[in-house]
């Protein structure tokens, strides 16, 4: 399911228009990215929790001259799933 099969899914449920709904994803998306960029782990109870952790610099082969680079530490985000959507899914 993508982006805008979403909007769809949820304009049909709620009997709301296309684009409000399509209004209402970006401003959920962009709350979740506002918090993340803060650091701060968004947590929907039952559903999982999307946290940022840091990744450490490390040496990497390029496979094409068999080279090394260096990565850079970065942050990266993680997620991970709630009880309830662990049992909805197996």
């Amino acid at each position: 399911m993508n982006k805008q099969e979403v909007i769809e899914k949820i304009a049909k449920d709620t009997g709301i228009s296309k684009s409000s709904a399509a209004s209402a994803v970006d401003s959920f998306i962009g709350s979740i990215t506002k918090s993340l960029k803060k650091g701060e782990p968004v947590t929907f109870v039952g559903f999982g929790t999307f946290k940022t952790s840091q990744r450490k610099a490390r040496l990497a082969r390029n496979p094409q001259t068999g080279a090394s680079i260096k990565i850079p530490k970065r942050r990266v985000v993680r997620f991970t799933a709630g009880k309830a959507l662990k049992t909805a899914v197996k």
